[in-house]
C-alpha cells in the first residue's frame, strides 16, 4: 500500500481469532483487535488524528500549541502529528509515571508540563484544583492553544464510532460480535465502538473493565477515577468489572508467549477480563458466540513498569517486601483510622505522618507537618528494610486510602507494630473539612 501521509495509515487493524487452545472456551470464539499496529503505536492515534486534524489549517500561522492533559498513548500521538504540521505539543499532567513514556515525550520534542493535583488525575468537580483550572483556561477564547480536550471531547469516541466498530463488523463478514470486552480510560473506545456495534445488533453485550481500587494498570482508570471522565456512560456497559494489576500481567503474558501479539498491560487486563467473564457463559454449541477485545498498544514501553512489578519476568531477583507479595487478607487487615479519630491521634502521639501521593499533589495541599515520600520511592526504601524505628507511629496517606492500606499491611508484616492508614485518604480528610496546607 502507498500513502502520502502516515496519518491515511491509522485504522484497519487487524482482527485475530485467538487460538481456542490457549483461551479454553468451547463455545466462544475470541478475537483481538490489534490496535498497537496503529503507526503511532495505540488504539490512541485514531482519537489523536480525529480531534486534531480539523484544528490544523492555520494554526502554525496562529501561533498555536497542541495541548492535551495525557501522560500517555494520546500524547505521544499527538505530539507526532504537530511535528508533521509544524507544531509544538504540550503535555499536561499531574504525574507521570512511565518513564519511558516521559523519555519518548522529550524525545519527540514535547514540552512537558507537571501540575499540582491534589489527586492523580484530572477530577473537574474540584473547581480549586489547579490541573483542573488549567483545563477550564485551555477551553477559553482566544486561548493559543490547540485543545484535543481527550477526556471530554466526542470525537474522542466518534473516531472508533466511524472507524474500530465497523472495522469490527466488516471483519467479522457483516455480523455484530455476541460480547464486545473494553478497558475503560477515556471511555473514547468503548463508548464508541458499542454505539456502532449496537446500531448493527442491539443484542451485543458490552463488559467494560477497570482497575482495581489500589492498583495501576496503564491505561485504565479504577472505579472511582472513570467518574470523573466526561465521556463515561454507566448506561454504555452491560456489566463493569475490576482487573487487578497482576491480572494484567498474567493476560500480557499469554499473549506474549502463546499468541505472538506483543500486548502492553491494558491488552493483558483485556484479554484476561474477557476470558474470565466468558468463561461462566461458555455453554451451547461450538462457534455459536463470538467475542471482541482491543489489544491498545505494545509491551516495549512498559519494561520499566514490569521490572518493578514483576523482576522475575525479567531475569532479576524477587523484590523482597513489596506490597505486590501481600494477600487480599493481610490487605484487608491493615489498621485503618478514620479522620476525625486520625486528627486527635495526631495531636496525642505525634505520628510520622507521610503522603505517598506525588509531589505536585503533596505541593497543592497536605496535611501539616506530613512528609511526601512517593508510593515508587517507598517502596523502594521498604526493600532494604524499615525505614523508622519501631518506637515511631506511622499514619500513611495516599488520594482515596486504598493504596495507604496496602503499604500499611507491608509494614505490618514487617514488624512495625503501630501503622495506620488514613480512611478515604486526602480527599477525605479534605471533604471532612480538616484543615490541609500549601506549598
Amino acid at each position: 500500500m502507498r500513502y502520502d501521509s502516515i496519518t491515511e495509515a491509522i485504522g484497519n487493524t487487524p482482527l485475530v481469532r485467538i487460538d481456542p487452545a490457549v483461551h479454553g472456551l468451547r463455545t466462544i470464539d475470541l478475537y483481538a483487535k490489534l490496535e498497537m499496529l496503529n503507526p503511532f503505536g495505540s488504539l490512541k492515534d485514531r482519537a489523536a488524528w480525529h480531534m486534531v486534524r480539523d484544528g490544523l489549517d492555520g494554526a502554525a500561522e496562529r501561533g498555536e500549541t497542541v495541548v492535551e492533559l495525557s501522560s500517555g498513548n494520546t500524547a505521544k500521538a499527538l505530539a507526532l502529528i504537530a511535528g508533521l504540521h509544524g507544531l509544538p505539543f504540550k503535555s499536561v499532567t499531574n504525574r507521570m509515571r512511565i518513564p519511558e513514556i516521559k523519555d519518548l515525550l522529550l524525545l519527540l520534542g514535547a514540552e512537558i508540563e507537571e501540575l499540582p493535583g491534589r489527586s492523580e488525575c484530572l477530577d473537574p468537580t474540584d473547581t480549586d484544583d489547579p490541573l483542573t483550572v488549567f483545563h477550564q483556561q485551555l477551553n477559553r477564547p482566544g486561548s493559543a492553544h490547540l485543545h484535543t480536550d481527550q477526556y471530554f471531547n466526542p470525537l474522542n469516541a466518534e473516531a472508533h464510532a466511524q472507524g474500530t466498530g465497523p472495522e469490527i463488523v466488516a471483519d467479522l463478514d457483516g455480523r455484530a460480535p455476541d460480547f464486545f470486552i473494553a478497558c475503560v480510560g477515556t471511555a473514547g473506545s468503548s463508548t464508541g465502538v458499542a454505539s456502532a456495534l449496537r446500531a448493527h445488533d442491539p443484542a451485543v453485550r458490552v463488559i467494560g473493565l477497570v482497575g482495581e481500587k489500589s492498583d495501576f494498570i496503564p491505561g485504565i482508570r479504577t472505579i472511582d477515577e472513570v467518574q470523573e471522565v466526561g465521556l463515561f456512560d454507566p448506561g454504555t456497559y452491560d456489566t463493569i468489572e475490576a482487573v487487578s494489576a497482576d491480572e494484567a500481567v498474567e493476560g500480557m503474558l499469554t499473549l506474549l508467549r502463546r499468541c505472538g501479539l506483543l500486548a502492553g498491560p491494558t491488552g493483558g487486563a483485556a484479554y484476561f477480563g474477557a476470558v474470565r467473564h466468558l468463561r461462566a457463559l461458555d455453554e451451547g454449541p461450538a462457534g455459536r458466540r463470538t467475542a471482541v477485545f482491543i489489544v491498545c498498544d505494545r509491551v516495549e514501553s512498559y519494561l520499566g513498569y514490569l521490572r518493578q512489578r514483576r523482576p522475575d519476568l525479567l531475569g532479576r531477583p524477587p523484590v523482597k517486601n513489596s506490597v505486590a507479595a501481600l494477600t487480599e487478607a493481610e490487605v484487608r487487615a491493615a489498621a485503618v483510622i478514620e479522620v476525625a479519630d486520625a486528627q486527635k491521634w495526631i495531636e496525642d502521639r505525634h505520628p510520622l505522618v507521610v503522603d505517598l501521593r506525588g509531589p505536585f499533589a503533596y505541593a497543592a495541599l497536605h496535611i501539616d507537618g506530613s512528609v511526601n515520600i512517593v508510593d515508587e520511592l517507598f517502596e523502594e526504601l521498604l526493600r532494604g528494610g524499615l525505614p523508622f524505628g519501631k518506637r515511631q507511629p506511622v499514619l500513611l496517606a495516599c488520594p482515596v486510602g486504598e493504596q495507604s492500606a496496602r503499604y500499611a499491611a507491608l509494614l505490618t508484616r514487617m514488624g512495625h507494630p503501630d501503622v495506620r492508614s488514613l480512611a478515604g485518604g486526602i480527599v477525605a480528610w479534605r471533604d471532612a473539612g480538616a484543615p490541609l496546607v500549601r506549598d
